[in-house]
């Protein structure tokens, strides 16, 4: 399986000068459709919708194009967006966020199907432009809400939120399931976190703030976090990183 890896979100490092949507360096090829069937934006409505939307930036102006994936319970003005052509999953404010602008709802129709990678560590092989194969450690969090045929996946050296339709490059060989750990033992249900604001410092010192958002049923010592600097989805292990 190849796939774009230039085309990768970075994790934890901040641009100061986004030419669109942060932690993307090259922004081509994704246009808006003007011609596509249109709906007036419902904030009490998105969920399952595609959208489109023109994101302003330090001058700069980019058009985006995807699908809203969950409202989050602990902000409701917070969307998950999977935008086309990257894999990563945002975390936008749709309607209170000053840099998106000239949203709309596409008359276009979501997909959905399968589950069983759930909560499985799994290695994921990816091929490079020059033929190279990387083998990327990582853990399935979950189905996706909506498109259901993709799967939610967090990566050891990039734990960022990013969706693959998994049973494709799992019936192709590019993707292998390891062995479970018995590392929580059978009915030990840690406290949930999810509203708590979090700290963390990077390694220049520099402190940043967040919320977690989620709490991943299948590993419930994984939670997704949201920084206030950062439209990216985290996604830390809260017991291994105290």
């Amino acid at each position: 399986m190849q796939k774009p890896r230039s085309q990768k979100c970075c994790s934890f490092k901040m641009s100061s000068g986004w030419g669109g949507l942060p932690g993307v360096n090259h922004l081509g090829g994704l246009i808006l459709d003007t011609s596509a069937s249109t709906l007036s934006p419902d904030p009490d409505n998105l969920l399952g919708r595609r959208i489109q939307h023109t994101w302003r930036e330090k001058g700069n102006v980019t058009k985006w194009k995807g699908t809203v994936l969950e409202r989050l319970a602990v902000n409701s003005s917070l969307y998950m967006v999977k935008y086309d052509g990257f894999d990563c999953v945002y975390g936008i404010e749709l309607f209170k966020d000053s840099r998106v602008s000239n949203l709309q709802v596409l008359a276009e129709k979501v997909g959905g199907n399968l589950s069983e990678l759930v909560g499985r560590a799994v290695e994921h092989l990816f091929e490079k432009e020059d033929g190279e194969k990387n083998e990327w450690r990582g853990m399935v969090l979950s189905r996706a809400p909506i498109m259901t045929h993709w799967y939610y996946i967090t990566y050891e050296k990039d734990p960022v939120l990013y969706m693959y339709q998994l049973w494709d490059d799992y019936k192709d060989g590019d993707l292998r399931v390891l062995p479970e750990s018995a590392d929580r033992k059978p009915g030990e249900e840690p406290e949930s976190l999810v509203g708590k604001q979090v700290e963390y410092v990077t390694d220049n010192g520099l402190k940043r703030t967040g919320l977690v958002i989620y709490q991943v049923p299948a590993k419930p010592t994984v939670y997704y976090i949201k920084y206030d600097d950062d439209v990216h989805i985290h996604v830390y292990d809260l017991v291994k990183t105290t």
